[in-house]
């Protein structure tokens, strides 16, 4: 069954925490899809990855550069897996079109607990996964910036 993590961001913003994450998952093998809102969130993203460490490279591509199949982590605004990803990373409020398809290891849920309409949408799909039966992890930001397991 495939692993939900919630990632409840307070005191970093998603721009900080996003490509630590990714390197964690390529460290571990992995391919990433980030599924965002829009286009311009994914162009916005896209520019983050190339940028936001001189001395780190993040392999990616947004959907429609080239071959979808070959990018480590793809960021589209599309439904599907195209790259084959291991793990789905939701921001900016979206939400797998069904929490079993694709065939993710893991999906995480990145939400802005700073912003009342993304908690709240981050709530609605606690709920939901919960009521479909899957197991789910709450992940929040210490007084550090560290994540913390809790619940």
């Amino acid at each position: 069954m495939t692993e939900i993590w919630f990632y409840h961001l307070e005191k970093r913003a998603l721009e900080d925490a996003l490509p630590e994450l990714l390197e964690r998952t390529l460290a571990r093998g992995w391919r990433a899809l980030v599924r965002v809102e829009s286009a311009d969130r994914a162009q916005t993203l896209d520019s983050l990855l190339w940028t936001y460490d001189e001395e780190t490279f993040l392999p990616h591509a947004q959907a429609g550069d080239g071959d979808p199949a070959m990018q480590p982590i793809l960021i589209t605004a599309e439904p599907g897996n195209p790259n084959g990803a291991d793990v789905l990373f939701c921001v900016g409020g979206t939400t797998p079109e069904d929490w079993n398809a694709n065939g993710f290891s893991r999906i995480v849920v990145l939400f802005d607990g700073r912003d009342h309409a993304a908690l709240s949408g981050a709530r609605t799909a606690w709920k939901t996964v919960k009521e479909q039966g899957h197991e789910a992890t709450y992940w929040r930001q210490s007084s550090q910036g560290k994540w913390e397991k809790q619940a």
